[in-house]
């Protein structure tokens, strides 16, 4: 299909400057930005991979034309992900029943259970098991699964695992057939590679601390709710990423090294396996992850005809807000380029 092509205001040129004003700034001002507003939402907790309780938010309109599962990032929950929030809104008025929820060990997922993340082992098999829940409760197929960032990652994995849903799945109501596919905005798809990358980086080692100190609060959070589950000496000592997951993640998981760990969990490999309709948003300066994948990631998704690959110039890491030409060129109503995006694509996918 066709797709318009993507262009920031002058100030938010550059790929830092577009993901700082994002991390900093765009949450302020948000909701003065988009004319739709907040479906009703009501809450659900489903049962995920291994009867792991996810929470999540459940909005239908009368008649929905399919449902959209969407979850975020690294860090953050569904009360302050602003921008999962957006997709929310601008799905529910394009008539789609939307499922948004906290992925493993965050928000009230992670009061709900102290079970740590596996970056898409089994989060991709969640995405599944609760497109097949909300649909027992009247959304339709077919389920579109969507993230960003990490959450694009585990959004992949998603699709992979939907898409052969008949082979592990005879306990859920759903066949591969009701399964439409992925949308992703810049998604994680080696870890190893970016993260190394990122800590090399001036700029990037201050952004990779950040990440880091969320991530040492998330786990006190769930030690707090969730006494004796996690080793308090551990986090103590989980002051980087990787620490993190080597402290606290993989041991669980049965890996002996995070690099192994990393190179197990990321979709880069998985990508040519991909049978769903697939759509991957993706700025060539994002300051997250190492720019060498560029090219490789091109190459591979031009290999697979069933990914469509948006591989802009310019977005940073889940920017892309658009100029106001952008904006007239693509005749959009606000200035969220990938969001629109994403649902022009998912309106006009073909199933298989």
């Amino acid at each position: 299909m066709f797709f318009p092509s993507y262009s920031p205001p002058l100030a938010l040129k550059a790929g830092l400057a577009m993901t700082i004003y994002i991390a900093l700034k765009a949450g302020e001002n948000w909701e003065t930005t988009n004319s739709e507003p907040d479906p009703v939402y009501r809450e659900q907790i489903f049962t995920g991979a291994n009867s792991v309780p996810i929470f999540g938010l459940v909005a239908k309109p009368d008649r929905p034309r399919g449902t959209i599962i969407g979850t975020y990032g690294i860090t953050g929950d569904l009360d302050n992900q602003w921008f999962l929030k957006l997709l929310g809104r601008k799905a529910f008025a394009q008539n789609y029943a939307v499922v948004l929820f906290d992925w493993r060990a965050h928000g009230k997922t992670a009061q709900l259970s102290p079970t740590l993340t596996s970056d898409g082992l089994y989060e991709g098999e969640d995405f599944v098991r609760i497109a097949a829940q909300a649909k027992a409760i009247g959304c339709p197929a077919p389920f579109w699964f969507a993230g960003y960032s990490l959450g694009g990652q585990l959004a992949l994995w998603a699709v992979k695992a939907g898409q052969t849903v008949s082979t592990w799945g005879a306990d859920l109501d759903l066949t591969e057939a009701e399964i439409g596919g992925g949308a992703v905005i810049c998604p994680s798809v080696d870890s190893n590679r970016s993260l190394s990358y990122l800590v090399k980086d001036p700029v990037g080692r201050h952004l990779e601390k950040a990440i880091a100190k969320q991530l040492k609060k998330l786990a006190t959070q769930i030690d707090k709710a969730h006494p004796g589950a996690l080793d308090p000496a551990a986090i103590q000592r989980a002051n980087s990423i990787w620490s993190f997951d080597h402290e606290l993640v993989i041991g669980s998981l049965g890996f002996e090294s995070v690099e192994a760990y990393y190179e197990a969990s990321s979709p880069l490999h998985i990508l040519p396996q991909i049978q769903k309709p697939t759509l991957i948003i993706y700025a060539a300066d994002d300051p997250m992850f190492d720019p060498a994948l560029v090219p490789e990631l091109e190459a591979i998704c031009a290999a697979n005809p069933s990914i469509d690959l948006i591989m802009t110039e310019h977005g940073g890491h889940v920017g892309y807000i658009s100029s106001k030409a952008c904006q007239q060129l693509a005749g959009d109503l606000d200035r969220w380029w990938a969001w629109n995006r994403v649902l022009d694509w998912v309106k006009s996918s073909p199933l298989k």
